[in-house]
């Protein structure tokens, strides 16, 4: 479904849907970015104290996989909600990033390093 579904598709289903139910009263900036900082946080929380070798295996533990898939929807609906209320673009800001990044991390310096840009 990903290749079928445009970003602008997303924001308007999840538009639709807050409207739906008059909540856009509840969705400001402050409350939508607190609500994907919690969200992110459970989403966390269903990593925590796994080592790096179950965590590859995720997808053989079907309780949890659905659990991450869920939560990683909520972080992304609030995400839209919040492009959706300061009226930004999210593939325009996602572009803008990858090209920032891009020359942060030239691939000759930063490829197979974890470094962040300035120790590169």
């Amino acid at each position: 479904m990903d290749s079928d579904t445009s970003v602008a598709e997303l924001k308007e289903r999840v538009a639709r849907f807050r409207d739906e139910r008059n909540w856009a009263k509840f969705n400001n900036p402050k409350d939508l970015s607190m609500a994907i900082s919690i969200e992110s946080a459970e989403l966390q929380e269903l990593f925590l104290w796994k080592d790096t070798e179950s965590v590859s295996r995720i997808q053989e533990d079907e309780k949890l996989y659905l659990r991450v898939r869920e939560e990683a929807a909520d972080v992304c609906i609030y995400l839209l909600s919040l492009f959706d209320v300061l009226h930004l673009d999210l593939s325009d800001a996602v572009a803008d990033k990858l090209a920032e990044n891009a020359r942060k991390y030239p691939v000759d310096k930063s490829k197979g390093s974890s470094k962040k840009y300035d120790e590169l």
